[in-house]
């Protein structure tokens, strides 16, 4: 039974994982709270492009993860409303050389053994998927299966969806983890008073290392900050999320320092994005000129269309960043009781469902829909 101070499960973070959680918890038929001390959406989600994607990801345990999303994904655009904007209109990489093709090419071999689809576009055919990309490119692989959501309204329809079972409580920050006897989860505290419950799932973003101590664990989540411009509304210059094949070395790249390549994308409402920066200086909000100078140089070299075009505004949002690219999800074996969903970096949006699917099977002693070993939340702690 759902009531105000108690439930099956509480899911600490109202992002677009935490409402995954939820929505999934809740239609294996358990009663959920969640709990954020902000907005639906007001940490990473809502600083995100909605980006859902499996062409910038090497074979392995992510990929898994996003092909097992890009699946759900599909099955929730189906259920949730138009104003999620959920677009199959697929990626593009580009390449400006010889040597970048050929590492493109090998690149996808790998990605289509593990059940990728992806088509090899020669120079000579970029502009009939890209009418105003750049001249002169080497050529690119188009994948079909990279989609984008308006990841704010997804995660808010999500908890929507999850109907009466799911008690969604805003403004609320917890302050602690309430333990019986053994070390066992027995629900949380916030200022307001406790929340009662044998589960607590915690899909806090960019906090969720802070949440892990509050259960006295170590999850080394730390912040890499991010920007994005955005334009004035344009027609579709942009069909394709678009991006230069060092998008992928960097997304993999574990270096503190600023990096940044060309990722370029349209959007149903007519505003263009621009990233992708990536720069680990913790919880650093400032403006940085430098950063917005590399985002427009990199977009107005794909787009040679955007050079005119202005920006409307600009905005920074911290990816959970955890030191082997790999999110953690599923229980926590120190503290029983204690699950994780957080550490998705920049994918968060494109792998909510599939975490939040494994996290109901967790739940329920269901059957996992994949291995879920590689994502275990305390592999830190046995590598020290």
């Amino acid at each position: 039974m759902l009531t105000r101070n108690s439930s099956d499960v509480i899911v600490i973070g109202a992002g677009v994982v935490g409402a995954a959680c939820a929505y999934y918890a809740a239609r294996a038929g358990l009663t959920v709270t969640v709990l954020d001390r902000g907005p639906v959406a007001g940490g990473t989600t809502g600083a995100g492009e909605g980006n859902l994607l499996v062409s910038d990801k090497e074979p392995g345990p992510e990929l898994e993860l996003a092909l097992l999303s890009s699946q759900l994904w599909c099955e929730l655009a189906e259920l949730l409303p138009p104003a999620t904007e959920y677009e199959p209109k697929g990626g593009l990489v580009v390449a400006s050389g010889e040597a970048g093709m050929a590492a493109l090419r090998d690149f996808a071999a790998g990605q289509e053994k593990a059940g990728v689809t992806a088509h090899e576009i020669p120079a000579d055919r970029l502009h009939d998927l890209e009418p105003h990309l750049a001249p002169a490119l080497a050529g690119g692989f188009h994948y079909p299966q990279d989609a984008q959501v308006q990841p704010a309204l997804a995660a808010a329809h999500l908890l929507k969806a999850s109907g009466e079972r799911v008690r969604l409580r805003l403004g609320e920050e917890v302050t602690g983890l309430l333990t019986g006897a053994s070390g066992e989860i027995r629900g949380v505290r916030t200022a307001s008073g406790e929340v009662h419950g044998p589960y607590v799932v915690n899909a806090a973003g960019t906090w969720g290392g802070e949440l892990a101590r509050l259960a006295g664990v170590e999850l080394p989540v730390l912040p890499r900050r991010g920007f994005v411009l955005v334009t004035e509304p344009l027609p579709r210059v942009v069909r394709h999320k678009v991006y230069a094949a060092d998008y992928v070395a960097d997304v993999a790249s574990g270096s503190a320092a600023l990096q940044t390549s060309a990722v370029v994308e349209g959007t149903p409402a007519g505003p263009v994005l621009i990233g992708a920066s990536r720069e680990r200086v913790g919880f650093d909000r400032s403006l940085s000129v430098e950063v917005l100078r590399r985002l427009a140089a990199g977009a107005t070299a794909l787009f040679p269309a955007l050079a005119g075009v202005r920006v409307m505004r600009t905005y920074a949002g911290f990816r959970p960043y955890l030191p082997d690219h790999l999110p953690a999800i599923g229980p926590d074996p120190r503290v029983p009781g204690l699950l994780h969903a957080c550490g998705h970096e920049g994918a968060g949006i494109g792998l909510a469902p599939a975490t939040g699917l494994v996290i109901a099977r967790c739940l329920t002693g269901g059957e996992p829909p994949l291995d879920t070993t590689p994502f275990r939340p305390d592999r830190f702690a046995a590598a020290v």
